[in-house]
């Protein structure tokens, strides 16, 4: 039994895609995470924090964007979206998907934020750094870990549009339209969409009705 904790058009949309890409079966549980009233205290026993997104599969429960595609892609790995321990393109795949909750998300954040600081006073480093980092690396490789799309395409595409399309913290460079093409054609990637329009339209906050 798998169960997924998910608000829609949030960071949990990622992991909606990752599930569609993987094709199995899972039972979905809506977490209004813009509730008038808060997310339920009781939701804290999944999520520390309350927040989305987090699983639980067979009794366990595994909460973080970076170890959910990780114990996803592992162990449905029969879908061949997570490269092998012994396979060369698992270094790149790993430090990808970590990046992505480390480096990418805490940086767009303190830009949006405008926060200001020195390198090495914050983990994660400037927004200019990552920047940098990330243009070149899809520059230099069709996709997150290479030149083959694994899972950790799932998080660093959605984070791009995200933040370049609607946030529009991330500028709009032709290396991240391009890039977004190539993922964003994935039948898979679509099915994710259309659902989380659906489950839009059933959320107060998006439909316009009274919480």
């Amino acid at each position: 039994m798998l169960t997924f904790y998910h608000a829609p058009w949030s960071r949990s949309s990622s992991i909606l895609w990752l599930l569609e890409e993987l094709q199995v079966p899972y039972e979905l549980e809506m977490i209004d995470i813009r509730a008038r009233g808060g997310v339920p205290e009781s939701y804290r026993s999944i999520q520390p924090s309350k927040k989305v997104p987090a699983i639980v599969h067979d009794g366990q429960v595994v909460t973080e964007r970076a170890a959910i595609t990780i114990y996803l892609a592992d162990r449905y790995s029969q879908a061949g979206l997570a490269p092998a321990v012994n396979e060369a393109d698992r270094a790149a795949y790993l430090t990808a998907l970590v990046y992505c909750d480390a480096v990418f998300d805490p940086a767009i954040c303190a830009h949006v934020q405008g926060l200001k600081y020195e390198s090495n006073e914050y983990p994660f480093g400037t927004f200019a750094d990552m920047l940098a980092y990330v243009e070149l690396r899809l520059a230099n490789n069709s996709y997150a870990a290479g030149e083959r799309f694994t899972a950790a395409d799932t998080q660093l595409a959605s984070g791009i549009n995200y933040t370049m399309n609607i946030l529009r913290a991330l500028p709009e460079k032709r290396v991240f339209k391009d890039y977004l093409a190539r993922v964003e054609s994935r039948p898979a990637y679509r099915r994710a969409q259309q659902l989380d329009a659906e489950l839009a339209s059933s959320v107060p906050f998006f439909s316009g009705q009274e919480a």
